[in-house]
């Protein structure tokens, strides 16, 4: 009985060990036309289907509306106190609304508000006449950034996604203008917001998004809905450092866009992590200089390596560090001396550069001839 026990303990054992990465890494059930999930801070796309085609997108048009106001509040060209005045074009948007009125003034803070939380219609076209006189500008401007950043299946006709002929993006644009957007630090606090309030209480806000509130880690970013869009969502999530971003277009429920975002976000935290690099550590700080006005630079790294690996090969990612003992003046700040490779299973899956911190000049004849001079003095004596 004993010897048959751990016979069968030892099969199950090895069952588990055969079947466990199947479980872990079997593809995600998604019930949408399109999707995809990506790594933010890498890139990296670890599922998609049917990422590329065109399709509505209904009010995650608002991810690049939100990405050009964030980046007019960098450049300083609107300020978050800065009252925004609605105009009678703007109040007359239907669908999600805030119910602004024709000369009704509110700050970029609450309409950025409005726009992240309820999804405003009238809030994204009255931000737009804001900072671009209007919103036949302010689209033009959205097409532009969109082509700068590689989007190559994404043309916007307005700013809030309302139906309209030869308006529509994709699940791999959507993701990458998604990425952009969630690199401004200013932005989490808005999309992370699960019920708030507008004109001093009088008006309710809950969150379109509902993982923000159910789903752990959830930092974004945007529904969106109509007829000809279907159900649509670009969900955001961090957990461990590691930004995933996950699109779902044309759901055919509101509960098959959360459910399949949901499913998607789980798959990329369940089998993947971020590798990053310790590079200042792999190099020593300074460097020998030969004929140079000091005899040595300080030296580190130009960026750094960060990649996406399956969790069972991180320990696996391999450092080689390409650095000389000695280098010759003049060397200037910034400039590159070495490297650090990373490689797995003999692949390159990142390089970054070693450059010295500061200038170093060539020290002149006469000072070399003054410092051999005063050694063999000191020799001598």
């Amino acid at each position: 009985m004993n010897k048959g026990y751990a016979f069968l303990s030892l099969l199950l054992i090895v069952i588990l060990v055969i079947l466990t990465p199947v479980i872990t890494y079997a593809q995600p059930e998604i019930n949408a036309k399109s999707s995809i999930l990506i790594e933010a801070s890498t890139g990296k796309v670890l599922y998609e289907n049917n990422a590329d085609e065109q399709l509505p997108i209904a009010s995650v048009t608002k991810v690049m509306t939100m990405l050009l106001i964030m980046e007019a509040l960098d450049k300083g060209s609107i300020k978050y106190d800065d009252m925004v005045t609605c105009s009678e074009y703007a109040a007359s948007m239907g669908g999600s609304q805030v119910y602004l009125e024709p000369g009704e003034q509110m700050s970029v803070n609450d309409m950025l508000k409005a726009i992240a939380v309820a999804s405003g219609n009238d809030a994204a076209v009255a931000m737009a006449e804001h900072i671009a006189g209007s919103e036949t500008d302010f689209v033009a401007l959205m097409n532009k950034r969109a082509k700068e950043l590689g989007a190559k299946n994404t043309n916007f006709i307005n700013v809030n996604g309302l139906d309209e002929d030869n308006h529509y993006s994709s699940a791999r644009d959507v993701a990458i203008m998604s990425a952009e957007l969630m690199k401004h630090n200013g932005i989490d606090k808005y999309l992370t917001i699960w019920m708030d309030e507008l004109r001093g209480g009088e008006f309710g806000l809950a969150n379109t998004n509902k993982l923000v509130r159910y789903y752990k880690g959830a930092n974004g970013i945007k529904t969106g809905s109509t007829s000809k869009a279907l159900y649509c969502l670009s969900a955001a999530a961090k957990r461990d450092g590691m930004q995933l971003i996950a699109v779902v277009l044309a759901a055919p429920t509101t509960k098959d866009r959360f459910n399949s975002a949901s499913r998607l976000l789980d798959y990329g935290f369940a089998g993947w992590a971020v590798k990053r690099g310790d590079e200042d550590e792999n190099i020593p700080k300074y460097i020998k200089v030969d004929k140079g006005r000091f005899s040595r630079v300080p030296i580190g790294t130009a960026g750094e390596f960060s990649a996406m690996v399956e969790k069972g090969q991180i320990n696996l990612i391999e450092k080689q560090v390409d650095l000389p003992s000695k280098i010759n003046a003049p060397v200037t700040k910034g400039q590159e001396i070495g490297s650090i490779e990373y490689k797995l299973s003999g692949k390159t899956i990142g390089k970054i550069a070693i450059v010295v911190k500061k200038d170093i000049n060539k020290i002149s004849p006469v000072i070399m001839m003054w410092n051999l001079f005063g050694r063999c003095v000191s020799f001598a004596y």
